[in-house]
């Protein structure tokens, strides 16, 4: 059917009714609507298609069409809008059409506003009452284009000295302010093509039961007897069967289009456009998701462009993931993890939020719920875990130096796998859950990358990357690149896939270990064995881990969502301290990714050959990720090597690969030494005050013993939740 024959059909096919008096009008659908008796509300700026597409959604669903311009505020006022907005200028106009507005009602229709309308509060209020705003988020070039072909003059605000691109840039605020579902455009999108995004997206707000959560060790005979939501997910953290919570549908397929609109937005658009395609609007809202993702992603960075994507040497690149508070990757997920959990608490109950950290993962935590206020803040503790001699002292000092309110930092005389199999134990007892639930009204979470919330947000950097070398003109969109990510938990390389899921040209994703190369290891064997493995200390200590708890999302991911399969080797781990991947999947693990190991003089010695080529410093755990890359590399691509942590955190280190002698034992001493010696990155500011601030910290230091574990939750429980003011 051509395009023109559409728009007539849809004209002739609606049914409505138009009452008495002729200033309050009232219209209504004969129809089933897809929403019950709810309108479908499309909104977006001039030129962005509404009337147009408006007509065609309004023919495929057999629903009546209402053209707010049109059959509303023209038969209402006598008049062409465009005469209207001429007579009585733009302020009034602007109140005018609010008010018309408001004396309209209508009931399972296509109702298209104007471009204007969303500027109006009282007329938006009022029509979101019975309506699903649906927002046309149309590229500004294509709307500025489309405009100037028209020759449109009923612009409100179209006046001498005033750009369209400006007109376009004030009112976007208005329409993320009312939106209920966005409907991304790409680039060059047809009208054909938009309506079908519409209607996709009206079905996917209905369809809420569809966008849950299941566990990776959650056999189908389970899955259907309870309905997980993302909701459920943050809060809950481990599944309650000892699994990790994946989407039962995977992730969203984002098209080529799409992608190359993203190459010129900001980090946080588009984390906001990439995070709304996988968070149903049922469980966060999508203005309070923009705005969680805007604070998160804010003037807390040291970098505007937050995770800068910067040439190192050759064909390689670095990302640069430390310029959030705490110089440490782990702000990228931690800045709006915390904001997203708040958003979910259930009333009438207290949250503490247990963490096991082989280093960054617990002052990103600390920060990030630091930055929670009023009632948020006061429900909901932070107790982290942490290996006494694994970590380093600009870590420990960022730690502890959280120390009022709700937050504690606790040393444990072990390693960092003892900190995470206790924290994990205390989830799986129902009996120590229970007690604290019962006598304490308390809740245990986790802000582990085990918990979706914390890994979720990483796939965002993954696809940033990418777009801001096909930005800065290194490859155009479509072209392959490498990624080497150095490796512990695993939780990183699985956003990265997850990435490569939702459609970024991700061709190798390398997992860089350390000499506990446990990681390495399996991928290259397929067989997971920490049978007398001791934890061997090293410089880059965040991936000095044994237990890689999202392996076992990748195993899910790789064996075809094989819960059975899962759920038999990590018994098998538990008990056996072991367990062989079968050998199809062996295959299929390796075509994924790929792996290799690192020396620990190997990496001190790539810190020094990166140095002494560029003056760039790199921090231990992006020298194991070069070194590995550079011994995997084929040179067809741009290689990704994922900066995990800022060099001043592990200055012993960097002195050590300098071969610097009298190194200064002031933290704050060392760090100025070696920003004098870096032509980059540049120092970290919050780092630099934390060790500035310093004082002397003391901090509790505790037994390798479970029970003195749980004493230390119920102490901060306690502490927190009890006391009389």
């Amino acid at each position: 059917m051509g395009f023109q024959s559409a728009i007539q059909l849809a004209a002739r096919t609606a049914r409505c009714r138009l009452c008495q008096p002729p200033t309050s009008k009232s219209w209504f659908s004969t129809k089933s609507a897809p929403l019950g008796g709810k309108n479908i509300l499309l909104m977006g700026p001039p030129g962005a298609g509404k009337t147009t597409v408006g007509k065609i959604v309004a023919h495929k669903l057999g629903l009546p069409v209402i053209d707010v311009d049109d059959d509303v505020l023209e038969r209402t006022w006598k008049m062409p809008v465009a005469a209207k907005l001429a007579e009585v200028g733009g302020r009034r106009f602007l109140e005018e059409e609010g008010q018309t507005l408001c004396n309209f009602s209508a009931s399972g229709c296509i109702i298209s506003l104007t471009g204007s309308n969303p500027l109006h509060t009282e007329a938006m209020e009022h029509m979101k009452q019975n309506g699903l705003v649906v927002y046309l988020d149309v590229d500004s070039d294509d709307i500025i284009e489309r405009l100037g072909r028209m020759k449109v003059n009923r612009i409100v605000g179209q006046e001498e000295g005033v750009s369209m691109r400006d007109i376009l840039l004030y009112r976007k605020k208005f329409y993320e302010k009312w939106l209920d579902m966005r409907v991304f455009c790409g680039t060059g999108d047809t009208v054909e093509e938009v309506v079908e995004k519409v209607l996709r997206a009206v079905e996917r707000y209905q369809a809420h039961d569809e966008e849950t959560y299941v566990s990776t060790r959650c056999g189908s005979a389970e899955i259907s007897s309870r309905k997980t939501y993302f909701s459920d997910v943050v809060i809950e953290g481990l599944a309650a069967d000892g699994g990790l919570y994946v989407p039962k549908k995977g992730f969203p397929k984002i098209p080529k289009r799409e992608w190359l609109r993203l190459i010129s937005m900001s980090y946080p658009e588009r984390a906001t456009v990439l995070l709304e395609k996988c968070i149903h609007p049922h469980d966060v809202a999508a203005l309070d998701l923009r705005n969680m993702v805007f604070k998160a992603y804010g003037n807390n960075f040291s970098s505007e462009r937050v995770a800068p994507v910067k040439h190192l040497v050759h064909n390689q690149y670095v990302q640069e993931l430390f310029h959030g508070p705490t110089a440490s990757f782990k702000d990228l997920a931690l800045q709006l993890m915390p904001q997203l959990f708040a958003h979910c608490l259930q009333p009438m109950c207290n949250f503490l939020i247990l963490v096991a950290t082989s280093g960054d993962t617990g002052s990103a935590v600390l920060s990030g719920f630091s930055r929670l206020s009023g009632t948020d803040r006061h429900r909901t503790g932070v107790l982290v875990f942490f290996p006494e001699e694994g970590v380093s002292q600009i870590q420990k000092l960022q730690m502890t130096s959280f120390r009022e309110g709700n937050a504690r930092a606790v040393s444990v005389l072990s390693d960092f796998d003892f900190c995470q199999k206790s924290i994990k134990r205390m989830f799986g007892e129902t009996g120590l859950t229970g007690h604290l639930a019962v006598e304490y009204g308390t809740v245990l979470s986790t802000a582990n990358s085990i918990n979706w919330a914390r890994l979720l947000p990483q796939v965002v950097y993954h696809s940033s990357s990418y777009l801001d070398l096909c930005r800065d003109g290194v490859i155009k969109f479509g072209e392959p690149v490498d990624v080497c990510i150095p490796t512990g938990n695993f939780g990183n390389a699985m956003s990265a896939l997850y990435a490569k899921q939702m459609g970024i040209p991700i061709r190798k994703v390398i997992c860089a270990s350390n000499h506990n190369r446990i990681v390495a290891d399996f991928i290259t064997t397929g067989q997971y064995d920490i049978q007398s493995r001791p934890l061997l200390l090293s410089h880059s200590p965040a991936i000095d881990i044994l237990t890689s708890s999202n392996l076992e999302r990748f195993i899910h991911h790789v064996s075809g969502r094989n819960s059975s399969l899962v759920k038999d080797l990590f018994s098998c781990l538990d008990t056996q301290k072991h367990f062989q991947l079968p050998e199809h999947l062996l295959g299929k693990m390796q075509q994924q990714v790929q792996a290799g190991w690192c020396s620990e003089d190997d990496c001190l010695a790539a810190i020094q050959e990166v140095h002494t080529q560029s003056g760039y410093l790199m921090d231990p755990h992006t020298a194991v990720a070069k070194v590995v890359a550079d011994r995997l590399k084929d040179d067809s691509c741009p290689m990704v090597l994922c900066s995990t942590a800022h060099y001043g955190k592990f200055a012993p280190a960097v002195f050590k690969a300098l071969q610097i002698q009298n190194v200064p034992q002031d933290p704050m001493e060392q760090l100025k030494e070696l920003e004098a010696a870096a032509s980059g990155p540049e120092p970290h500011r919050e780092m630099m005050k934390c060790t500035r601030e310093r004082g002397r910290r003391v901090h509790r230091v505790c037994q390798a013993d479970y029970g003195v574990l749980v004493e230390e939750v119920e102490s901060i429980i306690q502490d927190s939740f009890l006391k009389v003011t």
